[in-house]
C-alpha cells in the first residue's frame, strides 16, 4: 500500500474516532477536503456598489471547498476547518483589488473536544482582480491569474501542515505542489511569489517548507500534534517533554535560520497554547520550557505566566 495510503488511514481512523457520536450515518463518502470559511473586510474602500464584497466571499469559498485537491476520499465530517479573513485596503480600479489576508487552519486533538491550530499565517501582498459572478479557473500546469495561484496555494499549504500532523513529513506531496504553483506564478512579477522579496511572503514559506535544513520543524510537528497533543490527556508528563523536545528542534533550525517563516509563524499560532500547557508543569520543565520560548520568541511577555503560575 503507498505511504500516502496508510497516512490517510491513520487521519481518517483517528477523525472517525473523534467524532463519531457527532456525525449521521448518511454523510457523504466523497467530499472534498477543505471546510474553509471566508470573510472579507471591505470597510477601507469606498464605493457604493457593495454587492462584490459578498460575492467575493461566496465566489473564493466555492473554489476552496468544492474542488477536489488529492486524490484521497474525505468524508463530510473529515474535513479540515480553515478560514481566511481578506482585509482590503485598496481598490486601485475598478475590479482590482489589494488586500491582507490571515490564513488560520485548525486540526482536532485527539479524544477531546479541542481543536489546535495548525497555522496562522499572514499575506500581506495579496492583490488579485475579481469582478462579480466570474469564474474561477485554475490549472495546476499552467499559471491563469492571480487569485486562483494565490487560493491554489493556500489549499496545498492547509493540506501539507495536516498531512504533516499525522504522519512525519506526511505533506511532502502537497509541498510538492505548492513548489509548482510558485514556479508557475513567479513569470507573472506579480508580489509574494519572488525570492528576493519579503522574508515573509508566499515563495519564503515554500522555500522554508522544502529546505531539507529547516526539515526538522516539519518533522516535529507529527511529535508536537500526534504523539503529544493526541495523548496529553493521559499522560501529559510525557507530552511536555515531547514538546520541549520539539522546541530544542525548532531552535536548532532558528540558530541558522533566524528569521524563518515556519518558526514566526509556528509562534504566532502556537504562543498562547504553550503557555497553557507549560504552566502545569514541573518547575523544572516550566524553567526549561520558558528559557527556550523566550530565547527564540522573546518579543511575547506572555510566556512571563509560564513561571508566575
Amino acid at each position: 500500500m503507498p505511504e500516502t495510503s496508510l497516512m490517510l488511514l491513520l487521519k481518517i481512523a483517528m477523525r472517525k474516532f473523534i467524532f463519531f457520536s457527532l456525525i449521521a450515518v448518511s454523510c457523504s463518502a466523497f467530499a472534498q477536503e477543505l471546510n474553509c470559511k471566508v470573510t472579507v473586510n471591505a470597510d477601507q474602500i469606498q464605493t457604493s456598489d457593495r454587492s462584490v464584497f459578498k460575492d467575493m466571499e461566496r465566489g473564493l469559498a466555492a473554489f476552496l471547498n468544492s474542488r477536489k485537491w488529492t486524490s484521497d476520499t474525505y468524508k463530510q465530517y473529515e474535513k479540515i476547518n480553515c478560514s481566511i479573513f481578506l482585509n482590503i485596503s485598496r481598490m486601485p480600479s475598478i475590479g482590482s483589488f489589494v488586500a491582507n489576508a490571515q490564513f488560520t487552519v485548525a486540526r482536532p486533538v485527539y479524544g477531546t473536544n479541542y481543536e489546535t491550530v495548525l497555522l496562522n499565517f499572514a499575506d500581506r501582498e495579496f492583490e488579485f482582480e475579481y469582478y462579480e459572478s466570474q469564474p474561477m479557473e485554475y490549472n495546476d500546469n499552467a499559471y491563469i491569474n492571480n487569485l486562483t495561484s494565490m487560493l491554489a496555494f493556500y489549499a496545498y499549504t492547509i493540506l501539507a501542515v495536516d498531512y504533516d500532523s499525522f504522519s512525519e513529513m506526511g505533506g511532502n506531496p502537497y509541498v510538492q505542489k505548492m513548489l509548482t504553483v510558485v514556479n508557475n506564478a513567479q513569470s507573472s512579477n506579480r508580489p509574494g511569489w519572488d525570492a528576493l522579496g519579503s522574508t515573509r511572503s508566499r515563495y519564503a514559506l515554500l522555500e522554508s517548507m522544502n529546505n531539507p535544513q529547516q526539515a526538522d520543524i516539519r518533522k516535529g510537528m507529527y511529535k508536537y500534534y500526534r504523539l503529544a497533543l493526541d495523548t496529553y490527556q493521559t499522560n501529559p508528563a510525557q507530552s511536555q517533554e515531547q514538546i520541549l523536545d520539539v522546541l530544542k528542534s525548532i531552535k536548532k533550525v532558528w540558530g541558522i535560520y533566524p528569521t524563518s517563516v515556519l518558526v514566526s509563524s509556528f509562534f504566532d499560532a502556537k504562543f498562547n497554547e504553550l503557555t497553557n500547557i507549560f504552566s502545569e508543569s514541573s518547575l523544572n520543565v516550566k524553567r526549561e520550557a520558558y528559557d527556550l520560548l523566550t530565547s527564540i520568541d522573546p518579543k511575547r511577555t506572555v510566556y512571563q505566566k509560564i513561571i508566575g503560575n
